[in-house]
């Protein structure tokens, strides 16, 4: 099958960039034909009002980027486009051209923007779903938030509203791609139709194995961000002093944290790591802390990557978290917000080795069952079977099923 790729990557790389790497990858090497457009937040100008509203502009219809896929489909001629990031500089647009050309089209949901403007569906440090289902999303421009701004946050209602009443959503894509099924529940709640909504979690495509120690720190990794949870994360350590941290990321609040470490010997910060030193850094950790809060976490691809290595995981009770991270199996759950359970279930995680080495085990279990390059594969390549047929019967799992399909179509 020859597929076309789509991405427009963050300013700070994160867990949808490497998604978007991992997937195009794992599909090569299953000998599909894998067409990249790619485009980057750091062509955006520097700020200033003309650019702003240029960029609001692209927001809701970008045209550049509608022009350019236009004119990669008719040389490429795929037999489907699959996105993941179209904000702000790709564009719901991009859909239209691809029906244009009578391409199919999947849009995997990274993050909650189609039902929130700020893609975290929270507020000032809680879940807020006020948003969710309405055709003008009016309550994220009051509290404005996206960005903490107003005008900023009207270009992004603005851009749901829009095609909300366009029936994009409903019509311009073929089929849906969520991680979870919490995610699920919530997108169909939002206005997504049902029948295209599919559960594909995501995996790693190499296997880093196992660890053989219990580990001797504690560790974080992700955007340093609030809605990762870092205020809490740091709250938290500050009756944890004894306890060994180590912090690998990048993000709003570097200095906050930097800030932190030099009040406290054991925490410590990592630098750009490539992802066999990132596996070897959770090998080496006692525990992965996922302390995300008043946010909705999509997946939590780094969780199973601790899984892989044999790392229990310490996360928020909310959302797709709990439904990844098995309380007293896999991991603790604490509850959400609460920086004093947080800290509570870190000591006792610290004081019992014992029983975090075997929930440890089951996590690699885990892993190995579910999140494997194989199975996904193999719902990935049926999710385009149901795209390209329509709805249809029709399935494949494997590239020579899909020839024969496409060769009896013809």
């Amino acid at each position: 099958m020859k597929l076309l790729i789509a991405h427009n990557r963050y300013r700070y790389p994160g867990g949808e960039d490497q998604v978007f790497s991992r997937e195009g990858e794992l599909l090569r090497s299953a000998g599909h034909q894998v067409v990249e457009y790619v485009r980057h937040n750091r062509e955006i100008p520097e700020h200033n009002v003309l650019n702003s509203l240029r960029v609001g502009m692209r927001t809701l219809w970008a045209r550049d980027s509608a022009h350019d896929l236009r004119q990669i489909l008719r040389r490429e001629n795929p037999d489907l486009v699959h996105f993941h990031n179209t904000f702000p500089l790709i564009s719901p647009a991009a859909y239209y051209a691809c029906k244009q050309e009578g391409i199919p089209v999947v849009q995997s949901l990274h993050n909650p923007r189609f039902m929130c403007p700020a893609a975290t569906l929270s507020r000032e440090g809680k879940a807020c779903e006020d948003c969710l289902g309405k055709t003008v999303p009016w309550q994220g421009i009051v509290h404005a938030c996206y960005h903490n701004s107003h005008c900023q946050t009207t270009v992004v209602a603005g851009m749901l509203a829009l095609h909300r009443l366009l029936g994009t959503w409903q019509e311009q894509v073929d089929a849906y791609i969520v991680f979870t099924e919490f995610f699920r529940q919530k997108f169909i709640a939002a206005g997504l139709p049902p029948d295209k909504i599919f559960v594909k979690p995501h995996f790693l495509n190499t296997d880093p194995g196992v660890k053989q120690e219990s580990g001797d720190y504690a560790l974080f990794v992700g955007r340093l961000a609030p809605e990762k949870g870092v205020p809490m994360l740091l709250k938290a350590w500050q009756n944890l002093r004894h306890i060994p941290l180590r912090i690998r990321g990048e993000g709003s609040l570097e200095k906050d944290v930097n800030q932190f470490k030099r009040s406290s010997p054991l925490v410590d910060t990592l630098p750009f790591l490539s992802q066999k030193e990132c596996f070897d850094l959770m090998k080496g950790a006692r525990f992965l802390v996922w302390p995300s809060a008043g946010y909705y976490e999509t997946f939590g691809l780094v969780a199973i990557e601790a899984f892989a290595c044999g790392t229990p995981v310490i996360a928020s009770r909310s959302g797709a978290m709990q439904e990844l991270v098995a309380d007293g199996n896999t991991g603790l759950h604490f509850e959400p917000n609460n920086a004093e359970d947080l800290a509570a279930k870190v000591e006792w995680a610290w004081n019992h080795p014992r029983e975090m080495k075997v929930m440890g085990e089951a996590g690699r279990r885990e892993f190995l069952s579910k999140y494997t390059a194989t199975p996904n594969l193999e719902t990935l390549e049926r999710i385009y079977g149901r795209a390209i047929h329509g709805g249809g019967t029709q399935r494949y799992t494997s590239v020579a099923a899909y020839g024969q399909i496409k060769q009896h179509s013809a």
